[in-house]
């Protein structure tokens, strides 16, 4: 299988420099990774590096945590887009999901879906923390919002993806929105199997060993 279009080469480390960037950027140009996922102050330094490549930027919002407030993230959310982005990544408030205030969690989402129109939203729901009710509920409050993706996880949680929540997420959300598998995507054989229960994106740091068909040691 050809997983270089599923993938969204990610570098969301601390520690990670314009020079790394500017790597990243190099290795999807090359191997024709469908996006990069960076932060957002690297939004500016990707759109210049790919522009014309066919590589998406993807960057992420109240990450990692989602306890930002939603004007905050939708603020985070529009300077991104002015800076270049194609693709949010935001984090949904997880604390109000797990509190059950599921009227907050789509109210939240719906701002940065505001702030982002005609860019591609992706809400990270971070199914290690969650049952699978819960599971089930977030899914339906981000396409209720207006997602274009549910995506599994940060990679900077407890756990990562699974195929069997990939399928969970497929099931409720019936083909209104897509999937993003995050997290734990080690071996091609990890991304095969988010691919058939589902993910039609695959966020890793490993995109390069996985096309070549090695292991990723760090899971993201």
């Amino acid at each position: 299988m050809n997983l270089a279009p599923y993938i969204d080469h990610t570098l969301l480390k601390a520690t990670a420099t314009p020079a790394d960037i500017l790597t990243l950027c190099t290795e999807a140009r090359t191997h024709h990774f469908r996006a990069v996922c960076v932060n957002p102050q690297h939004v500016a330094l990707c759109r210049s590096e790919l522009e014309g490549s066919g590589v998406l930027v993807a960057t992420v919002c109240g990450f990692p945590l989602g306890a930002t407030t939603s004007g905050q993230k939708a603020d985070e959310a529009s300077s991104s887009v002015a800076n270049g982005a194609d693709e949010i990544d935001m984090v949904m408030a997880i604390g109000s999901a797990l509190s059950g205030d599921w009227d907050y969690v789509q109210a939240d989402i719906a701002a940065v879906r505001s702030a982002t129109a005609g860019k591609v939203l992706k809400v990270i729901i971070e199914t290690c923390y969650l049952s699978d009710e819960q599971k089930e509920r977030a899914t339906e409050a981000a396409v209720l919002a207006g997602a274009d993706f549910v995506k599994t996880s940060t990679g900077f949680g407890t756990g990562g993806a699974t195929p069997s929540d990939v399928a969970l997420i497929r099931r409720v959300l019936a083909g209104r929105a897509e999937i993003k598998a995050a997290g734990g995507v080690r071996t091609p054989q990890d991304a095969e199997a988010m691919i058939a229960a589902g993910a039609t994106r695959l966020g890793t740091s490993g995109g390069v060993g996985l096309v070549a068909g090695t292991q990723n040691p760090s899971g993201y």
